[in-house]
């Protein structure tokens, strides 16, 4: 196993690794709207967010060489279903076009109050 960071990315908020490559997988740990320059939540919006997360992720992957093409499965945790919509908006249009497998579930609370976290598992192609 293999730990992957990326400076593009926020720190881990606790004791796990941003990713975790094992094989011709990579695991990426959930990731909020946490602006990495700031360390803060800069969005009040749930498309605001959204976007940020989705370029946390996309920095992550980008640290092994991947981008959102090589997902294959992603789990959105939403604090509303209310903004399952607009959250969709902007999720499709930052994967342009890709559609991986996907849960999306309403929770009580996320770190930080964030109104989105995703995580996501992507194959590791030669």
């Amino acid at each position: 196993m293999k730990k992957v960071t990326s400076d593009k990315a926020p720190e881990a908020l606790g004791p796990y690794a941003p990713a975790i490559r094992t094989g011709k997988l990579l695991f990426c740990s959930g990731q909020t709207g946490i602006d990495p320059e700031t360390g803060n939540v800069e969005s009040d919006s749930i498309e605001g967010q959204t976007r940020q997360v989705m370029l946390n992720l996309q920095a992550v992957l980008a640290a092994e060489g991947l981008s959102f093409q090589h997902v294959v499965k992603c789990n959105v945790y939403l604090r509303s279903m209310s903004d399952f919509n607009k959250m969709n908006e902007v999720y499709g249009e930052m994967l342009e076009g890709h559609t991986p497998a996907r849960t999306t579930v309403a929770v009580t609370g996320l770190p930080l109050n964030a109104l989105v976290e995703i995580e996501c598992i992507a194959e590791v192609t030669p």
